[in-house]
């Protein structure tokens, strides 16, 4: 059996209902390319089927169903429908014309200030078996997601090789470990407690095997992206290409053990650049930030889009100067974004404690 046979079902249609078969059919064949295929009973015609563009049809004369609604992806819109996102069929059905490569968007910022305790948060499931937690429930808009991923039972991921339709997207292994391949960076590795991966847009991957327990945070934008499932390809496959550049950035596996620690913006903390500032070329940065001393740290503000924190160990508390709030308790798994208008400060950090930071753009 050949990639893509059933040993069951031979072929699939859709079933679209008209009055009129001739106008219908035409309509289809000389207005959007489809192919006859079969037409019956040749003095009195109600069933015309049809192929073309990855799609079976059926037209039946006088059927019961809803008219229904097909989705084309388009490559060419103007010449197609006049530039019109949406035709009408002569029996109803609803054309949505969308482009074939459509240019990712990111909605407009809307900044507010967002706090996440893991007590008061739920997980709900999501793809593959992993349970999501939403670490900025109002998106900021949209423009950004940040989420808190458990897969509590270890061993194989039912993953397959995908890929998303994203500007910037990075994961980072809070606890635990998850073996994992990317497309052109060789044999499957295993990221472990501290390490992170940035994935360029729409690099091929998948989701091999995890401890019991694992706890990734993966922080995305746009908020809402698409999610292929790729047919085609299987990892590992084809060169090493560790430099390969998609969408303006290459692939970066942060080691936790190799990194770096160096005094941070404020007294008492040190950081451990994840090295996505310089892989993104500014697009983004992300560091790991912990107490040396157990001191507090000075008032500071960015100037970017997003300043996104999550607690990985110990605690803290945010105060944010100049506002009547008392300061925030923070302790492991709580997360909160601060807009750029606002200055922050942690204060009375424990000794171990630990801090992931994302920023768009870097700082």
């Amino acid at each position: 059996m050949t990639a893509g046979e059933d040993p069951f079902i031979e072929s699939a249609e859709v079933v679209l209902p008209c009055k009129e078969l001739a106008s219908t059919l035409a309509f289809f064949v000389e207005r959007l390319r489809f192919r006859l295929d079969a037409i019956f009973p040749a003095d009195d015609p109600r069933v015309a089927q049809l192929s073309g563009h990855g799609l079976r049809l059926r037209l039946e004369r006088d059927g019961v169903s809803a008219p229904g609604v097909l989705r084309l992806a388009c490559r060419n819109l103007e010449a197609l429908s006049g530039g019109r996102t949406e035709l009408l069929a002569p029996n109803g059905t609803r054309l949505q014309l969308v482009p074939a490569e459509p240019q990712l968007t990111l909605p407009p910022l809307n900044v507010s200030f967002v706090l996440s305790r893991l007590r008061d948060s739920s997980f709900v499931e999501g793809r593959a078996g992993m349970r999501y937690r939403d670490l900025i429930p109002d998106r900021l808009g949209g423009r950004f997601i940040a989420s808190h991923i458990v897969i509590a039972a270890g061993g194989p991921v039912p993953d397959y090789v995908h890929f998303h339709a994203v500007a910037f997207q990075m994961i980072f292994c809070a606890k635990g470990w998850v073996r994992v391949v990317y497309e052109d960076q060789g044999e499957p590795f295993v990221l472990r407690a501290g390490d992170c991966a940035l994935q360029p847009p729409r690099i091929r991957h998948r989701v091999l095997e995890c401890s019991p327990g694992l706890e990734v945070i993966e922080v995305s934008s746009p908020a809402e992206h698409e999610t292929f499932v790729e047919h085609a390809l299987t990892l590992p496959a084809g060169a090493i290409r560790p430099d390969r550049q998609l969408g303006g950035q290459r692939f970066v596996r942060h080691d936790a053990g190799r990194g770096r620690w160096e005094p941070w913006r404020s007294p008492g903390f040190e950081a451990r650049d994840l090295g996505i500032g310089a892989a993104t070329s500014g697009i983004a940065s992300a560091r790991v930030i912990r107490a040396r001393r157990g001191g507090g740290g000075d008032t500071y503000r960015h100037p970017g889009e997003l300043l996104f924190a999550y607690v990985l160990q110990g605690a803290t508390a945010l105060d944010r100067p100049g506002l009547a709030a008392p300061p925030e308790p923070l302790t492991a798994g709580d997360a909160f974004c601060v807009p750029a208008s606002q200055g922050l400060a942690l204060t009375g950090c424990s000794s171990d404690f630990e801090m992931l930071e994302v920023r768009l753009p870097a700082s």
